[in-house]
């Protein structure tokens, strides 16, 4: 039978939580200041207990979460979801974040506005080129 410990280190957690796919990774985003603790920013070592407020970054993602329990293996998905509980207003910013990126122009729609194609440089050569010779200073006659 094992039992729960009272508290474990900050990156243990991120890693058994499944936020993090390495502790490595976990202590990176942690020395980054990504991670912040009761509103705190902290170290990878700092301790954490039942009840804490933790919030984070995954790439554009910030989520802020209560740490429910605590484990000492990373254990399936299912499982590391039950550690955490994300709060109502962490869950309301990600929907609207994803809501906006949905209806975000899609980048490639206007490709025109991009990098010129080699048919579109050798028009812009060719008007360039008629205009320096009817608009031309030089003294030809």
């Amino acid at each position: 039978m094992s039992t729960q410990p009272d508290s474990m280190r900050l990156d243990k957690w991120l890693w058994c939580a499944r936020f993090y796919k390495t502790r490595s990774l976990a202590v990176e985003e942690i020395g980054k200041g990504r991670v912040t603790v009761n509103g705190q920013s902290v170290k990878a070592a700092r301790e954490l207990r039942a009840g804490d407020s933790v919030a984070l970054r995954q790439g554009p993602v910030a989520r802020t979460v209560v740490v429910r329990a605590l484990s000492n293996y990373r254990g399936p998905a299912p499982a590391a979801q039950l550690l955490y509980a994300e709060t109502p207003e962490s869950i309301a910013e990600r929907a609207r974040i994803a809501e906006a990126r949905r209806l975000a122009p899609e980048p490639a729609a206007d490709l025109r506005a991009g990098r010129p194609t080699k048919r579109d440089r050798r028009d812009m050569d060719e008007l360039r080129h008629d205009w320096d010779e009817r608009w031309s200073a030089s003294t030809r006659g």
